[in-house]
């Protein structure tokens, strides 16, 4: 064999052991990969050195918001209001509830009969509502408007939510959120003076009641809620109207609901 031929041999050897992933034939020094191997596997052994903080302010840094000021701060606008409508305009200028600068365009508080011996409690705005300034208004909204109609609950209800901007992306509001909320939901409860409430969902139910259970275990049976002035009202979670749009086969569950709550809405000549 020539050297030409020698020379193609060896580049072919070498192209092989390249598109196996070889890069190289000789160290330059010799490696104990037995060392090697036991150094890795002592390594992994020894504990994790504690992480240092970047900065002194960082290692003093809360996990959590403080939420306490923001809940002040709307107990004392809200126990101001005197009507509704001055419960609106204080729930409009509060700046306490972040999502109010993610994204909302508008607070949304209420529709319905301020009279009404039923308020029904949902979560929190969606798109529709974000646009128009009323909770309930759309697909859901109309289907629980034809629900209530049916149940003989048409211009009898008073309806808000738990939240009064719209979550970013029609999220579940959190319960922090929720919480800077409340304040303004006790005051519109208190102003309206319901007899009952409808809670729509599970994280209305949650946060209105202090529960920890799913909405399927919650929903059809009746729970008091207790206001800070003794007030005592019946509640009665239900399944949320966006749920039974994804879920149709569930709206019998929440007939039955409705149909409870009329029920004991009605009953002549016994306390609710």
């Amino acid at each position: 064999m020539d050297t030409a031929s020698h020379r193609r041999s060896a580049e072919a050897l070498l192209a092989f052991w390249a598109e196996a992933g070889v890069d190289a034939c000789y160290g330059e020094a010799p490696i104990d990969r037995l060392a090697e191997g036991a150094a890795r596997l002592k390594a992994k052994a020894a504990p994790p050195r504690p992480v240092q903080s970047a900065t002194p302010a960082a290692a003093g840094r809360q996990p959590a918001a403080d939420i306490s000021a923001a809940v002040a701060q709307a107990a004392s606008m809200a126990a101001e209001a005197e009507t509704l409508e001055a419960l609106a305009a204080a729930i409009a200028a509060f700046d306490g509830c972040g999502l109010k600068f993610e994204g909302a365009r508008q607070a949304v508080f209420s529709r319905g009969n301020p009279e009404g011996p039923v308020m029904v409690i949902g979560e929190g705005p969606g798109g529709e509502e974000d646009a128009r300034g009323e909770p309930f208004v759309g697909k859901a909204g109309q289907l629980l408007d034809r629900m209530l109609e049916a149940a003989g609950l048409k211009d009898r209800v008073f309806i808000t939510n738990t939240v009064f901007w719209r979550p970013p992306g029609n999220r579940t509001p959190t319960p922090a959120e929720q919480a800077v909320c409340a304040p303004f939901l006790h005051r519109a409860i208190a102003l309206v003076q319901p007899r009952m409430l409808l809670l729509a969902g599970g994280a209305s139910a949650k946060s209105v009641l202090q529960r920890e259970e799913g909405i399927l275990t919650l929903r059809g049976r009746w729970f008091e809620w207790h206001a800070e002035d003794g007030t005592v009202l019946p509640a009665l979670p239900t399944l949320h109207p966006a749920f039974l749009l994804r879920q149709p086969a569930a709206k019998k569950k929440a007939w039955l609901d409705l149909l409870t709550l009329t029920e004991r809405l009605d009953r002549p000549g016994r306390p609710d």
